[in-house]
């Protein structure tokens, strides 16, 4: 199965626009009203306050871009934000049977899923990804495609 949500880029390159227009207005809007008008007096710093509030939610809800790939014998993930200077891209690719189990952690705000693969040393590793930006029902495509290759690598083990 392939997951991804490349086809909403536009519209992420857009909201990050408004969120940065919103913010820089924002601070302009605080030191006119704080040096030249001061009408509001110490509510002025709303101004401030309310667009850094929603610049710190659009950055830490995470990587716009996921990319999911089960097809073939290999698990292929990637994550990546629109502007690659904010963050570095991820990108994991291994077996099916690796994959030991994953976990969706869903916060008011953001979602990631962890996921646990074992290792050459019998350890575990968890991957990290951001899926916030995912829409419910791929949300529910990806949880189904996760859950069918542990059920598989399951009744392998019994057999």
């Amino acid at each position: 199965m392939r997951l991804n949500n490349r086809n909403r880029v536009g519209l992420y390159h857009f909201l990050s626009t408004l969120v940065i227009m919103i913010f820089v207005v924002g601070v302009l809007a605080f030191f006119l009203e704080r040096y030249m008008y001061n009408y509001l007096g110490s509510s002025s710093a709303l101004f401030l306050i309310i667009p850094t509030f929603i610049l710190l939610v659009f950055y830490f809800r995470g990587r716009q871009i996921f990319e999911y790939d089960s097809d073939g014998e290999a698990l292929m993930v990637k994550n990546r934000n629109i502007f690659p200077f904010l963050d570095k891209a991820t990108t994991d690719e291994f077996p099916k049977y690796k994959l030991l189990k994953y976990e969706i952690l869903d916060i008011l705000i953001l979602r990631r899923l962890y996921i646990s693969i074992s290792s050459k040393k019998n350890n575990s590793i968890i991957l990290k990804y951001d899926v916030s930006y995912l829409t419910k029902k791929e949300l529910n495509d990806l949880k189904f495609s996760l859950s069918k290759v542990i059920k598989a690598n399951k009744e392998r083990e019994k057999s």
